[in-house]
């Protein structure tokens, strides 16, 4: 809750409507009475109790309490006797008088107020109930041969709800809605392993990194090869990011490569600021600012505005480049509610989670986890970040925002978790370990209300492909 918003919630919650600002209370402008007494017994008399009363004081006696103790100098030579006497006589008579200035014990009643108002505003208001949160997976899949690597990104959740996973030569695809799997695609022994995959905005398309150095862009609902990408990378590509058209891709040579998939020469621009292996690509929702982490353990935000097909000599072409972490830079989490915030986990010499303001370059926070910290994920309804790890818990957890409170830790897998995915709602996730298992955790809550679809425009990005070749 906002700090300026406390006093109209208590006005609320006691069931005064708030004053209009500059206006009196009453009808009329009140002026406190300067008399002793009122004229007329059946008037309410009111007042401001922090204010002395003169209807309330005894005029007289204040005189004498006054001038007490310059009566005290003057007897002070009188007898012991003398002034016991006088401090008894002042005791029965005063009755324990002592006070010179008289307020009232308390405010009067609102007029306005029933008593149904009165009860109501006992009632104090229902807290919000918590969430609740299940400790263990709701699923299990097997995961075998699964690249105990962490650099690479060998998982990711489609927008048609489709998860796909890379077992080491072989792509496979688990349909969400029927629980089908199905193989997309097994390359052969020199192109492999897989290093990286990621879907295209539409859910159908689908992009895959080789330890070879090439990409491959598929379509998923016939299976079919689209093009190869040659040429980008010197080494493997493990890391790989859309944004609308351009896929982005991140290579062991330390180069990240933005390709427009709709033309033949598909390099646009080239990034270079790392000198290590890409490890972690995510372009921010607006699709205006890419961030990069390395195994340099330095984090780079890009800006498209700043990009240029033909770098300048001795030019940066890096927004921020951030070095405050200690360790390999792979999990990047931008967040869903505030379009600037970033969020990022270092290695098992780092271990920890980091929140960046991307305008200024600032860190806002850093929180030290224990543990390596191989992926991160916002919830998409509240403000939560889900966050995996390595040695020694190997768990999931679910930390508050901005608080970093914790609020689960959820175990279960016997080796680090090094991939995880979100479902298209929002609330599920998946997370792939080298135990080789995957696991679905129902971490982030219900759905919300679906929202209706939009029709599909009839032109695509990957239209043009059947005259490419």
């Amino acid at each position: 809750m906002d700090a300026g918003s406390v006093s109209i919630s208590s006005e609320k919650s006691h069931g005064i409507a708030p004053r209009p600002p500059l206006q009196e209370a009453g009808s009329r402008l009140y002026m406190p009475s300067l008399s002793t007494a009122s004229r007329n017994p059946s008037a309410k008399c009111y007042g401001d109790r922090f204010i002395p009363d003169r209807s309330a004081m005894d005029m007289d006696m204040a005189h004498y309490l006054l001038t007490e103790p310059r009566r005290d100098k003057e007897n002070a030579a009188a007898s012991p006797s003398k002034e016991a006497y006088r401090r008894l006589l002042a005791e029965k008579l005063l009755n324990n008088r002592t006070r010179i200035l008289a307020f009232r014990n308390k405010p009067p009643e609102p007029e306005n107020v029933s008593a149904a108002d009165t009860a109501s505003s006992i009632q104090a208001k229902p807290a919000k109930q918590r969430r609740y949160i299940p400790q263990s997976a709701e699923r299990t899949l097997d995961a075998p041969d699964l690249v105990d690597d962490y650099y690479l990104n060998l998982l990711d959740w489609g927008s048609n709800n489709v998860l796909s996973i890379a077992l080491g030569d072989t792509v496979y695809l688990w349909d969400a809605s029927s629980g089908s799997t199905s193989e997309l695609v097994t390359v052969d022994e020199d192109s492999g392993p897989i290093t990286s995959v990621s879907w295209a905005p539409d859910g159908q398309h689908i992009a895959v990194g080789l330890n070879s150095s090439d990409i491959q862009l598929w379509d998923t609902s016939s299976n079919r090869l689209l093009r190869t990408l040659r040429g980008v990378h010197e080494s493997r590509v493990g890391s790989l990011a859309w944004n609308n058209n351009i896929l982005t891709t991140g290579g062991m040579d330390g180069n990240i490569v933005n390709n427009d998939v709709r033309i033949r020469n598909h390099v646009v621009q080239t990034y270079q600021g790392h000198s290590q292996e890409v490890c972690g690509l995510k372009w921010s929702g607006s699709g205006q600012q890419l961030a990069s982490g390395g195994n340099d353990n330095l984090l780079h935000i890009w800006d498209v505005s700043m990009a240029s097909s033909v770098p300048s000599a001795g030019r940066n072409q890096w927004l921020h480049r951030l070095e405050d972490h200690t360790a390999a830079v792979k999990a990047l989490a931008w967040c869903p509610f505030q379009s600037n915030l970033l969020a990022t986990g270092g290695g098992g010499s780092d271990r920890c989670i980091k929140f960046w303001n991307t305008h200024t370059g600032a860190c806002l926070n850093s929180v030290d986890t224990g543990s390596q910290v191989c992926a991160l994920l916002w919830n998409k309804n509240e403000r939560e970040l889900l966050s995996s790890h390595g040695f020694t818990q190997n768990q999931l957890t679910l930390w508050k925002y901005p608080s970093m409170v914790k609020m689960a830790e959820l175990t279960g897998h016997t080796s680090r978790v090094l991939f995880m995915a979100q479902s298209p709602d929002g609330c599920t996730v998946a997370s792939a370990a080298a135990d080789e298992t995957l696991r679905f955790w129902n971490v982030f809550g219900s759905p919300e209300a679906p929202k209706p679809a939009a029709k599909a425009s009839p032109t695509g990005m990957f239209n043009s492909f059947n005259h490419l070749r």
